[in-house]
């Protein structure tokens, strides 16, 4: 009789993606992430309520109104440019030159003015940009900081044991989420725009190439929400607590940058503020340095150094790059339990 030896089963193959299916499908759960989005339209409906109330058709009254202070601030001017030419101590032609109404816009001057889409498209942008950048930081710290704090990223490691694979599925998931929060954000700025311009818009053209540059504007905002979503993962995971990030980052940019903008001035084009306002703001932004001569009074000359886009965009993505590859090369080196 010959024996027959039965070999095991084998063990079922694992589909691929199961790790980004449950990666996934854990983001969307945590509460805390659905409670920050939850908050986020609730604030858009807030912020269309409030613009339709500032916004809309000036009546005969208050465009009155607004030219009587018009008036008021041409003599304002004038008084002012009549006390700095009777002033010896100040150069001719620093002063003023003379200020008629022609030179202020009405518009300016009425509290209720009609909303226009061709001048507050990018500034919409810009301010709907830097929320889901900060949206997004705190769902990157989150995300990483609650495994640390429950012990569930121990648990997930006797599943996939490749410690550098379960840290890239969750950068993939959350760069992902992060980029369609921005779009998100975005999409409700165009929405609320398009709220205000139906209901209490002034009528004008938009200018040329309006499209085209809001945009790019978006477009660049979406960046930044992804970045500061993978520097909050990053710091989260440096430190192994959500807390503990947001500390971080509120030392660095309430104390950190300001001693930096008193003490080293001329490291303020590295400044991570900066370079975020830098990656939004259409062109970049300008800021002064110390130059290598004196100016009046024997103060240091400032010199202007634009901030591009681009050199925005490369610093931070620089900064994040460290602060995930560090978090990433602990991770897979010390000891979790």
């Amino acid at each position: 009789m010959t024996a027959v030896v039965e070999q095991p089963p084998a063990p079922p193959t694992r589909a691929q993606g199961s790790l980004l299916r449950a990666e996934a499908h854990r983001f969307r759960a945590r509460r805390f992430i659905q409670v920050l989005l939850l908050l986020a339209v609730v604030g858009w409906l807030f912020a269309v309520v409030i613009g339709l109330l500032n916004f809309g058709e000036p009546t005969d009254a208050d465009l009155a109104e607004a030219r009587q202070r018009i008036e008021q601030e041409v003599a304002f001017q004038e008084d002012f440019r009549e006390e700095c030419l009777a002033d010896e101590s100040i150069p001719q032609g620093q002063c003023p030159p003379v200020m008629t109404a022609d030179d202020f816009r009405v518009e300016d001057f009425v509290a209720r003015s009609p909303f226009d889409l061709g001048t507050a498209g990018e500034g919409g942008a810009l301010g709907f940009g830097a929320a889901a950048a900060v949206l997004a930081f705190l769902i990157g710290a989150t995300w990483i900081g609650a495994e640390w704090s429950t012990r569930s990223l121990v648990a997930l490691l006797f599943w996939v044991p490749q410690r550098l694979k379960v840290m890239g599925v969750k950068l993939a998931v959350l760069a992902v989420a992060a980029g369609l929060l921005g779009v998100a954000m975005q999409a409700l700025w165009l929405a609320m725009a398009g709220i205000l311009d139906t209901v209490a818009g002034s009528g004008n053209a938009l200018p040329a190439g309006f499209w085209g540059d809001l945009f790019a504007v978006q477009g660049r905002a979406v960046l930044l929400a992804v970045l500061t979503a993978l520097a909050g993962f990053g710091l989260a995971n440096l430190t192994r607590n959500t807390g503990a990030a947001l500390g971080v980052g509120f030392v660095y940019f309430a104390i950190v940058e300001t001693a930096i903008r008193i003490l080293r001035p001329a490291w303020e084009p590295w400044l991570l503020s900066n370079n975020a306002v830098a990656l939004l703001a259409p062109g970049g932004i300008t800021v002064y340095v110390p130059g290598e001569g004196t100016g009046r009074g024997g103060f240091a000359e400032s010199v202007p150094y634009l901030i591009g886009n681009v050199q925005a965009g490369l610093v931070l993505g620089v900064v994040c790059a460290v602060v995930i590859g560090l978090g990433v090369v602990l991770f897979v080196r010390r000891d979790i339990h």
